[in-house]
């Protein structure tokens, strides 16, 4: 179900509400339109956890780059607030383009990791994502499981690998030096992360 709130008061009343109880910080503007996303659960956030502190391992030594659990990211540098998304993970390589500012970024990541959860659209940040030319994307879907890479090929995002638990596809980024595998598992399907040059593997 989508709300349309035309009460400016009303609006303000909730965005206010939504930033002191601090469940605000997944919320989005597109184009001007206030996007509040739903929370993620716990297995989303420990995914989240568990894919920064990996990237970090093999990308954050000194002058590696930077490694953010979400970021707001814009094609703008003032009025940002107008036009932001916010990844549940964003990577920024040395010699990225990006402008940084205090509260964001405006151009470029290297590598983005979304996760799905119902209802948040995650695949309609895709043109945005192109516009400011993310280089990689990698979308988890778990409505089913599903791992997506979308590559820029210097025009727009495009799906480059696909992997699903009905294949043994490996998703392998030329950003960073990981590949992503889906597997069965109990409670839930893992993905086998690996660090591609080197033996080291973890679980998602």
């Amino acid at each position: 179900m989508v709300a349309l709130i035309t009460d400016p008061q009303l609006e303000e009343s909730l965005k206010a509400q939504r930033k002191a109880w601090g469940i605000d910080r997944f919320d989005e503007v597109w184009d001007g339109v206030y996007v509040m996303s739903p929370q993620p659960n716990v297995v989303h956030q420990r995914m989240v956890t568990r894919l920064v502190i990996i990237l970090c391992e093999v990308i954050s030594s000194p002058d590696g780059g930077d490694v953010f659990p979400g970021v707001n990211l814009s094609d703008r540098g003032e009025g940002w607030e107008d036009n932001y998304r916010a990844p549940d993970v964003a990577v920024f390589l040395p010699g990225n383009l990006a402008e940084e500012f205090e509260a964001h970024y405006r151009g470029p990541a290297d590598f983005l990791v979304e996760i799905v959860s119902p209802h948040d659209n995650t695949r309609e940040k895709i043109s945005f994502y192109s516009q400011i030319g993310v280089r990689e994307l990698l979308i988890i879907d778990r409505y089913p499981w599903s791992l997506e890479l979308y590559r820029h090929n210097g025009s727009e995002l495009v799906l480059v690998a696909h992997s699903s638990l009905d294949d043994d596809a490996i998703v392998a980024s030329t950003i960073v030096p990981l590949s992503f595998q889906l597997f069965p598992a109990e409670p839930r399907p893992k993905i086998r992360i690996t660090e591609i040059g080197s033996q080291r593997e973890w679980y998602v």
